[in-house]
């Protein structure tokens, strides 16, 4: 049904209607169509965020990769969803509706750890919130269909990525559907979705009905119930699948011809000619099976009911997630299945290089006028330069939607935006914010032979250590560092993303020119924790690796003459987290010096395997069964806030509760006036909800002695000043990529 041969992205005979040329911005209405001599738009492109030209946002990525095809491409951005009359702005496109949330996942956009809705949104002009609905998808699909009842609907981006197969919704607590169901979509693009939009719009533009397009890697559709391609497809049953490896036992390399029918006229004395099965033939015939396979999964009422099975889910469904090897999955809702081909195939460099190298205007919309849009304004000066994760952090939305494998731009490409944001950018100082993607420093990183990467099915390279078939080389990195802050009109360039520091300390050299170069005083890395038992649900690594590239960080530091701080980030509550690893780390974190002043909780988002621990309680890293590993889960609201409490243990507001704690744990030796005590007996006067005595008077105007001070924002702020990193934004549900992009290393 599927290939894995990948036809080029510029391959394409060009649509006729490319002789309208090149629009300064993409159309958001009527008047903007007459002036480019349009009657009609052959896509539509429906966001959640407001349009800014730049390939970090979603709508314009897609928007010019469609117009270099020879599309016309318009943009219906933050419509009022309370009616279908907003969906007509633009007319009935030609060719379908393309429906995203935006570059955030909605829910994770509107709503805290907590729940609790935000009182911003950095992808709206002036930060304006409440400009998007929740679960923008399902609804800006439904207002399209009501606003033109046969046009084609197709849904992508990270939202709908993330919820292409049955999940968990910890807004609302409970197991939902596929969003196909829901949103009555006829298509979804799942993942990078650059060469199934191109392959669908020539072939809608060809004639072909959307309902007979089956065969595209990286989309999901509703199907009836045992649907299949063709006869020779074979469906196998998820739960028979116990551990990572082949559906079917592998041929015997010796095994003879079939026994010949009983009528045959061979005597029992006569020769019989054995063929012997060469290796390669017999990896090309199991091959061609795993191609016509599908995996069923269990279905979403098996999974609603069913915590041990929908661990299992998650388990089959992220060890189909190769495209080198992965199988085509279904599963059932009802009387229909919902089917999801393998992902798609990553971009080559040369394909990269064309996504990023389109002409963008390089600015928001000018109908937004004066209105500062937060997010843009971020990441006004910076440069993305791969984008997919091999780390696998099960918090981290990245891999499911991304792909572990790395696909990285040419070093002459990024030299190239570089140029462009000196000389096109109004405001440019000479100092750019970042250049780096999903994680700093995986830049053209992969595996050293391509048929063991095709064939694995590990979840990360990197842990419980870094696999031996990992390039871990940084020297493309360093070269690419060294001629971008060597372009004429370059003070600075900054290193804005998280940094992968176990690898990092593989390469002194990479980290002696970070420290040297590209640090503001500040650097963000993510241990997330000090203790081995959420590490282990989190798959990161221990505090060693962190702890050796302290070391060549302060090392470094010194020796250029600079006074350097690094930037940990942590997560509370995360499963398998205890209120005795949380005190852990807070001790770890008195003795280092470090005040963290705002934190994060964890967040279940859709897909994630941390999130199918926290729902289940068990483990998806293992094989699942009844009597599997129970992962310990905080969810009341109160432990929540206690855990989140022990990352702020310097804060007097935390110390009741704090103190609460402490003696329940039989810890009263960590209450105390000492440096060896982790919260004082006292509670300054109005903090807190204790009725201990106030300090005395006399010591009042003593305070803690300050260290380096650990930030962590859930929202964009306004930009660094020259020589500072701007803080970004760092959300599971926010990854890089076409239809969404994330600043910042979850991983």
């Amino acid at each position: 049904m599927t290939t894995t041969a990948a036809k080029p992205l510029t391959s394409y005979r060009k649509h006729w209607a490319q002789r309208f040329g090149i629009a300064p911005f993409l159309p958001m209405s009527r008047a903007e169509m007459d002036a480019l001599g349009w009657d009609e738009c052959d896509v539509i492109l429906v966001t959640g965020d407001a349009y800014i030209d730049h390939p970090s946002f979603g709508m314009a990525l897609v928007g010019r990769l469609l117009e270099a095809q020879g599309f016309r491409v318009g943009i219906i951005s933050q419509p009022d969803w309370h009616s279908p009359a907003d969906f007509k702005r633009l007319g009935r496109p030609k060719l379908f509706f393309g429906i995203t949330a935006g570059n955030m996942d909605s829910m994770v956009n509107r709503y805290t750890a907590d729940r609790k809705i935000r009182s911003d949104d950095a992808y709206t002009p002036n930060a304006e919130p409440n400009r998007r609905p929740d679960r923008a998808v399902v609804v800006y699909a439904q207002r399209a269909r009501e606003a033109f009842p046969d046009a084609n609907i197709v849904i992508g981006s990270i939202e709908a990525s993330l919820r292409r197969i049955a999940h968990y919704d910890y807004w609302s607590d409970k197991v939902r559907h596929s969003v196909l169901p829901d949103s009555k979509a006829d298509l979804l693009l799942f993942g990078n979705a650059e060469r199934a939009l191109v392959e669908l719009s020539h072939r809608l533009a060809k004639g072909e009905a959307i309902e007979s397009i089956r065969d595209l890697r990286g989309t999901a559709f509703m199907a009836l119930r045992g649907w299949k391609p063709t006869a020779e497809w074979a469906e196998v049953d998820s739960t028979l699948l116990d551990t990572p490896g082949s559906v079917q036992a592998h041929p015997d390399p010796y095994a003879m011809e079939p026994a010949q029918p009983t009528d045959s006229k061979v005597g029992a004395g006569d020769t019989v000619i054995v063929r012997v099965i060469s290796r390669a033939e017999r990896l090309a015939q199991h091959k061609a099976a795993r191609a016509h396979t599908v995996v069923r999964l269990p279905s979403f009422e098996q999974v609603r009911d069913d915590p041990v099975l929908y661990a299992h889910a998650s388990r089959v469904f992220h060890l189909e997630s190769n495209p080198g090897n992965a199988r085509a999955l279904v599963q059932g809702h009802g009387a229909r299945d919902v089917w999801l081909n393998p992902p798609p195939i990553p971009l080559t460099t040369e394909e990269m290089d064309h996504v990023f190298g389109l002409p963008y205007a390089r600015a928001p919309h000018p109908s937004y006028g004066d209105a500062k849009i937060p997010a843009w304004e971020m990441i006004r000066f910076s440069i993305n330069i791969m984008r997919g994760c091999f780390g696998g952090c099960t918090f981290c939305s990245i891999t499911e939607h991304e792909g572990r494998i790395i696909q990285s731009r040419s070093e002459a490409s990024i030299l190239r935006e570089v140029e462009e944001i000196r000389d096109k950018t109004p405001g440019f100082t000479g100092v750019i914010s970042d250049i780096g993607g999903p994680t700093a420093n995986m830049y053209r990183m992969a595996c050293k032979d391509p048929k063991i990467e095709s064939s694995c099915r590990r979840l990360s390279c990197v842990y419980p250590g870094i696999c031996e078939n990992l390039n871990t080389d940084h020297a493309p990195l360093i070269s690419l560092y060294r001629k971008a802050r060597a372009l004429p009109g370059i003070k600075k360039i900054l290193i804005g993303s998280g940094l992968r520091y176990d690898l990092a300390v593989r390469s002194p050299e990479y980290v002696r020119e970070l420290v040297t170069h590209h640090v503001g005083g500040y650097l963000k890395i993510a241990p997330e924790h000090s203790e081995e038992g959420p590490l282990s649900k989190m798959m990161k690594p221990g505090m060693g690796a962190y702890e050796r590239f302290k070391q060549m960080f302060d090392k470094f530091s010194k020796e250029a003459g600079k006074e350097q701080y690094l930037i940990p980030y942590f997560i509370a509550a995360h499963p398998g987290t205890t209120d005795e690893d949380m005190l852990e780390l807070a001790l770890w974190l008195k003795k280092n010096g470090f005040r963290l002043d705002q934190v994060q909780t964890f967040l279940p988002t859709p897909l994630a395997l941390a999130t199918a621990m926290w729902h289940t309680e068990k483990n998806p890293l293992r094989k699942v069964t009844t009597e599997s590993e129970k992962v310990a889960v905080v969810r009341g609201g109160r432990q929540r806030k206690l855990q989140k409490a022990f990352l702020r243990y310097h804060d007097p507001e935390n110390w009741p509760l704090l103190r609460e704690a402490l003696k329940a744990m039989g810890r009263v030796d960590l209450i105390g006036p000492g440096k060896r005590h982790l919260i004082p007996a006292w509670q300054p006067a109005g903090t807190g909800t204790s009725s201990l005595p106030q300090r005395p008077t006399a010591l009042a105007d003593k305070r803690p002695q300050k260290s380096a001070l650990a930030t962590r924002r859930s929202t964009p702020a306004a930009p660094a000043k020259p020589g500072k990193a701007a803080p970004t934004p760092r959300h599971p549900g926010v990854p890089r990529h076409p239809l969404s992009r994330r600043k910042g290393g979850q991983g």
